[in-house]
C-alpha cells in the first residue's frame, strides 16, 4: 500500500483551527482571572453619605391682636328729686298767636341781700384799723395780782366782730393762760375803738382777732 502523503495546506488548516480555539479558550481564561483578582483585592468601597442636618421647623403661630370696641357710655342714672308741689295739668291753647309787641311775663329780678347784723366778713379789702394801736390796747391791760405772785406769763388771744361802726362785738377768748389774765385781756379788748373794715367801698362786719401779751418785768 502506498501511503498517501498528507498535504501540507490541510495540516496547516487544522492546525490553524486548533490554535485559534486554544487561543480564545487562554484569553477567557485571563479575562476570568483577571476580573476575579480584581473583585478580590480592591474590597468593596462604602460611600460614606453626610449626615444630613436636621432643621426642626418650629411653628410659628401669628397672633392678631383682636381690638375690643370700647364698652358703651353707661345712661345716667336718674336722680330723684323730692318735691311736694303737686303739678296740675294745664291745657295749653297750640292754636294761640304769638304777640310780639305784648309785654313778656318775665319772674322779677331776685332782690339784693341784706347784710344783716348776724353776717360777717372774714376777709374783706381793708381790714379794720385798731384806733391808737396795741402799744395803747396794752398800756390798758392790768396785770392780775394773782397771775404776778404766780409767775404766770404767756399770750391771750380774743376773737370778736369789728361792726360798721368800729365797736367791737361777740369778743370771746379763744386761747388763754389762766390766773385772772383771760378776763383782764377781755376787758381791755371791749374797750378798743377801730376804724371799720371796708369791702367794695362801704362799711361791713368783719372777724377780727388780737393777742394780748402778759410779761413780768425783770
Amino acid at each position: 500500500m502506498h501511503n498517501e502523503r498528507k498535504s501540507p495546506k490541510a495540516d496547516l488548516k487544522r492546525s490553524y483551527t486548533v490554535y485559534l480555539e486554544a487561543g480564545l479558550i487562554i484569553a477567557l481564561l485571563v479575562m476570568i482571572i483577571a476580573v476575579n483578582v480584581t473583585l478580590e483585592s480592591e474590597p468593596p468601597q462604602v460611600v460614606e453619605l453626610d449626615e444630613q442636618e436636621v432643621v426642626e421647623m418650629e411653628e410659628i403661630v401669628q397672633t392678631k391682636q383682636i381690638e375690643t370696641p370700647p364698652p358703651p357710655p353707661r345712661p345716667p342714672v336718674p336722680v330723684e328729686v323730692p318735691n311736694d308741689e303737686i303739678i296740675e295739668d294745664e291745657m295749653i291753647d297750640l292754636d294761640a298767636e304769638l304777640d310780639m309787641d305784648a309785654p313778656m311775663d318775665l319772674p322779677p329780678p331776685p332782690e339784693e341781700e341784706d347784710d344783716g347784723e348776724r353776717d360777717f366778713f372774714i376777709v374783706v379789702e381793708q381790714d379794720p384799723e385798731l384806733i391808737g394801736g396795741m402799744k395803747e390796747l396794752q398800756s390798758n391791760v392790768e396785770y392780775p395780782e394773782m397771775a404776778r405772785r404766780a409767775g404766770i406769763e404767756g399770750r391771750v388771744t380774743v376773737q370778736f366782730i369789728v361792726n360798721k361802726n368800729g365797736d367791737v362785738e361777740n369778743a370771746r377768748v379763744v386761747r388763754g393762760i389762766g390766773a385772772n389774765c383771760d378776763e383782764e385781756a377781755l376787758k381791755a379788748v371791749k374797750k378798743a375803738k377801730f376804724k371799720p373794715g371796708m369791702q367794695r367801698g362801704r362799711p361791713v362786719r368783719v372777724q377780727f382777732a388780737l393777742n394780748v401779751n402778759f410779761r413780768l418785768d425783770n
